[in-house]
């Protein structure tokens, strides 16, 4: 199994980020899981959700770091781990890692990611963007990170949200190699048949 730093910051679809965190402790891996407080306020207000309550909830090998501890396991380069994934990640974070303003647990952890080569997934969630937006994940892209924007797909004929939520968070694990079932994949089972008159 694999270890992996999960980063839930302030952005709307606080959602994605609980399903991440379910998904990764039901495959067994472990998880160094860091929340910030602007995702704690998103959570209550979107879903009524008490997010750290969530998170006892969650049945696995969970670590929640503080966000405030800077000297955390996740901040040094010799901890090592799989991958980092940030899910939702808010303008706030974004530009913080771009600009290597190390404030948090969180952002540090992300740019110790870059700054080792190691795996660093970001799901942006927002709309529309600036270009002072745009500019930052120029420069995530360009220092290694992958960005997986929030942009559900519907090829998979979702029927429910949790079926949205599902697509956008299996395609971020996917940039970690995480194995996963959370949608049905491209292939014979999603082709369009050919109708009668098209023959």
């Amino acid at each position: 199994m694999g270890v992996y730093v999960l980063g839930i910051s302030g952005a709307s679809g606080v959602l994605y980020g609980v399903r991440a965190l379910e998904v990764l402790a039901q495959a067994g891996h472990t998880i160094h899981l860091i929340v910030s407080d602007g995702a704690r306020h998103v959570a209550r207000h979107e879903m009524a959700l008490d997010l750290d309550g969530r998170v006892e909830q969650v049945a696995g090998d969970v670590v929640l770091h503080a966000e405030s501890d800077t000297a955390g396991w996740p901040a040094s380069g010799s901890f090592r781990h799989d991958g980092m994934l940030i899910v939702p990640a808010s303008l706030k974070t974004t530009a913080a890692i771009a600009h290597g303003y190390a404030d948090s647990l969180l952002t540090r952890s992300a740019i110790v990611c870059l700054k080792e080569s190691r795996r660093l997934v970001i799901v942006p969630r927002e709309t529309p963007l600036d270009l002072i937006t745009l500019r930052n994940w120029a420069t995530l892209k360009e220092a290694g990170a992958r960005l997986v924007p929030a942009m559900p797909g519907f090829y998979h004929r979702p029927s429910t949200i949790e079926d949205l939520v599902d697509h956008v968070v299996g395609k971020a694990l996917d940039q970690l190699d995480v194995a996963h079932d959370l949608f049905t994949r491209w292939g014979p089972e999603l082709r369009p048949k050919k109708s009668a008159a098209s023959r």
